[in-house]
């Protein structure tokens, strides 16, 4: 049974297909970038842009290079670290327990206690 509705079928924006009605589609270049896990990407580039020397591979999140035979390796990731642990490091034992002992007489100072 026939509706009558004469636009079934299209969308926004459909029309026309072809070069003629979009105009001309831009030159690319497809690179071939792989990881260390051997994963291959193939992104595409304007003809003329620079080429990137390396890429993120998008299946494992490597860095991924052009040369198939040697890949980057992976980054190496710091592990997280809080704020007490980085001033661990800058200080000593030693001078947490004078700066400790400091901040305490300074306290007792205020509330008027020796």
């Amino acid at each position: 049974m026939a509706t009558g509705n004469a636009i079934r079928g299209t969308r926004v924006g459909s029309g026309p297909t072809g070069e003629s009605e979009r105009g001309e589609s831009a030159k690319r270049t497809v690179v071939s970038f792989w990881c260390s896990n051997g994963h291959e990407t193939q992104p595409s580039f304007a003809h003329d842009a620079e080429l990137p020397s390396t890429w993120d591979c998008p299946r494992c999140g490597l860095p991924a290079n052009t040369d198939m035979k040697n890949p980057p390796p992976a980054r190496r990731t710091e592990p997280y670290k809080t704020h007490l642990a980085y001033v661990k490091e800058r200080r000593s034992d030693a001078d947490g327990e004078a700066l400790l002992e400091e901040a305490l007489s300074k306290l007792r100072a205020r509330r008027g206690e020796n």
